[in-house]
């Protein structure tokens, strides 16, 4: 039977060990590390970088679609974490740009390109937006001309590329690396008032995924 703590203010419409891990996860968000998806075709690859973004404690995620449609995502691929990340739609890269900069973000692409740096020597500690392009295509010359820095991910084999959500993920994770090493993990910078109304967002959510 599920017990639920006296001081619950949910009721039951969340158990203690429920709500205890939301707040935990909801403690480890990382608000000034982002996502921008440009145009990526596959839902699966997409679907794959939500379970990525959500593991290293993304809070939202910018998509930008151009020239394909913006994707639906596979719950059994995201394994339903799609649904505690916020997703901003764009159709104007320069809106967008012009939002992650006035938000304080460095913007990179991952662009193999002379400049490019490796992401081992990116300070990911600061607020960071991570330009991911088409599967073909790559990142567009726009979102190129308007990043900050290209990024690479070393290679040492014949192959000199990942799947676009296999790179997202060890891009992440070395930026999680970072910010663990530097005391972000749980982040200290987040406000009462804004954990308290993400708690209140997210038990709403946990009650009706529980009405199915």
């Amino acid at each position: 039977m599920t017990t639920f703590s006296e001081d619950n203010r949910y009721g039951s419409s969340v158990s203690e060990k429920r709500l205890n891990r939301i707040r935990e996860v909801i403690n480890n968000k990382q608000l000034d590390l982002t996502l921008i998806i440009e145009n990526i075709h596959d839902p699966h690859n997409v679907s794959a970088i939500f379970r990525s973004a959500d593991t290293v404690g993304i809070d939202e995620v910018q998509l930008l679609y151009t020239r394909e449609k913006f994707p639906g995502l596979h719950p059994k691929v995201t394994v339903g974490s799609a649904k505690w990340i916020k997703q901003n739609r764009y159709s104007d890269p320069k809106v967008l740009a012009t939002e992650m900069k006035a938000r304080g973000f460095n913007t990179y692409t991952t662009h193999l390109s002379k400049d490019a740096v490796s992401i081992h020597d990116i300070d990911w500690t600061k607020p960071s937006a991570i330009i991911l392009g088409n599967e073909n295509r790559g990142v567009s010359t726009e979102m190129t001309d308007l990043a900050d820095q290209n990024i690479i991910i070393p290679m040492f084999g014949m192959v000199e590329s990942l799947n676009v959500s296999v790179a997202t993920a060890v891009i992440l994770f070395e930026a999680c690396r970072q910010r663990i090493a530097a005391g972000m993990y749980p982040n200290p910078h987040l406000e009462t008032e804004w954990l308290e109304h993400k708690t209140d967002d997210w038990v709403k959510i946990n009650f009706q995924n529980r009405l199915g």
